[in-house]
């Protein structure tokens, strides 16, 4: 074996590359930077509580786009009003000159945008602007001509901040909120009640009842988003178990029908190794044992598939879902004898005459040879044409029916189509398991099954089988299907 000049010892990949000092600078503080699961956890956990971690009431707030944008326009006209109508009542109200009364409010307008993206920290910063401006209002409440001036929480600062809770609580756990509210609470008690003023009416406890709704509103809001989220994610799930079960329960049963046939060969394996000795005029020892072998084989084989087929019917022995749907066309191999031989293409005539025996008008159109099939590809195509017509019978009472069979040399084709219903369709008690059941079979065989509405009202279901159970790369594209 030839030796690799750029890999000496032998080795594929990295392993047996070289690496440069350059490169080992450079890969070793990138391994550094990467943050660890710990530190990953504990910053996920801060995003979390900062609210960072959009809920649906986060923005965008709602998938329509003219919702979005009203919430955003009717946010910045809040801003906006408390930013010129604050201003002013804090200019005339409290003596503040007009860009300290600017600035305080446009702090306020300024946590009431960033509230729609990070909550907290608008909290804290509408929180800290409150505080400043009762403090810097504090000196002028005694030169106040007003009576009793409202302290600490004047009229702007407290819509503000009313709106900063709400959003805070719409993004952050109850927690969080909850955690927000106290230390609102305990700065309020500390500037009314710690360090005071001279002739003011106290609006410490109205300022906490409103923060104290307007927390209890957006936790709601969000208590009730968050149920709804969580009962789609369990509905879906739900939906996905059903699939799954329903596509197990159908490949089950499609492996309990062919059993019959595999057994069957199995069978016919063993008999004919059993026979081929007497059918040779001095057969070797070689020869005996070897036939031996081969029968011995056959029967353990057959005795495997007899195990596997009684824990395959131990679950459903006897396919009730045939006895509870009495539009389901009854099946060879289930019901009251599940030991029946499973049908093949001769049996469809007799299917067709059940079909017309229930009410519906069925013509049958058939061209080509049908010899040649394997006993899984004549099994699957009389189940697809049964279970087309149970669903006429079950979703198309009084329509019309067409099947179609035409044999190619590579397969078979079916076309099974229905006319629009000449009466109102029932409520079925059907499992709902016929498409499926159809393209497992098909999927099994290397074929392919469509079925969609017509134009007219009426739905086809169209099917293409290989002859053999799969095509071979020489054979002929199959027909496309309508």
């Amino acid at each position: 074996m030839s030796a690799d000049p750029e890999n000496p010892t032998g080795h594929s990949g990295d392993a047996g590359r070289a690496i440069s000092p350059a490169s080992r600078t450079l890969s070793e503080p990138e391994a550094e930077a990467e943050p660890g699961p710990a530190t990953r956890s504990r910053a996920t956990r801060l995003g979390a509580w900062l609210g960072e971690n959009p809920s649906p009431q986060s923005p965008p707030f709602s998938k329509y786009r003219w919702l979005r944008l009203l919430t955003y326009t009717l946010v910045i006209y809040v801003s906006l009003g408390i930013v010129l109508a604050g201003a002013d009542e804090l200019r005339e109200s409290y003596g503040f000159s007009l860009p300290l009364a600017l600035v305080s409010t446009f702090l306020q307008a300024t946590a009431v945008v960033l509230a729609l993206w990070r909550p907290v920290p608008a909290w804290a910063l509408s929180l800290s602007a409150a505080v400043f401006t009762a403090l810097l209002a504090r000196p002028n409440l005694a030169a106040l001509s007003l009576p009793s001036p409202n302290w600490p929480w004047t009229t702007p600062v407290l819509l503000a901040h009313m709106a900063v809770f709400l959003l805070l609580a719409l993004r952050v756990r109850p927690r969080g909120t909850v955690a927000a509210f106290g230390a609102t609470a305990l700065v309020t008690f500390v500037v009314e009640g710690g360090i005071g003023a001279q002739r003011y009416s106290a609006t410490g406890p109205v300022a906490l009842t409103v923060f104290a709704v307007a927390a209890v509103i957006g936790v709601a809001l969000r208590s009730r988003s968050v149920a709804r989220r969580e009962l789609v994610q369990q509905t879906t799930i739900t939906a996905e178990e059903r699939a799954r079960r329903t596509l197990l329960e159908e490949r089950s049963r499609i492996a309990r029908e062919l059993h019959d046939v595999v057994a069957h060969h199995m069978s016919v394996i063993s008999i004919q190794a059993q026979v081929a000795p007497h059918l040779v005029e001095n057969p070797s020892e070689e020869l005996k044992e070897n036939l031996a072998g081969i029968r011995n084989n056959a029967l353990e084989a057959l005795t495997e598939l007899r195990r596997v087929l009684g824990v395959l019917r131990s679950e459903n022995p006897d396919e009730p879902e045939a006895v509870e749907d009495p539009s389901r066309l009854p099946a060879p191999g289930t019901g009251p004898a599940p030991d029946a031989p499973q049908p093949n293409l001769a049996r469809l005539d007799s299917l067709l005459e059940n079909t017309r025996a229930a009410g519906v008008d069925v013509v049958k159109a058939e061209e080509g040879d049908a010899r040649g099939y394997s006993p899984g590809v004549e099994l699957s195509a009389y189940r697809i044409v049964q279970e087309a017509l149970s669903n006429v019978l079950r979703h198309a009472p009084g329509a019309k029916v067409h099947v179609d069979i035409a044999h190619f040399p590579n397969g078979i084709y079916l076309s099974i189509s229905n006319s629009r219903p000449s009466r109102p369709v029932p409520p079925s008690p059907g499992s709902g398991h016929g498409l499926l059941g159809m393209r497992e079979r098909a999927a099994m065989l290397g074929g392919q099954v469509e079925a969609k509405p017509t134009r007219d009202g009426g739905f086809v279901v169209a099917a293409f089988l290989p002859r053999g159970g799969a095509l071979e790369p020489t054979d002929p594209t199959p027909p496309a299907l309508p």
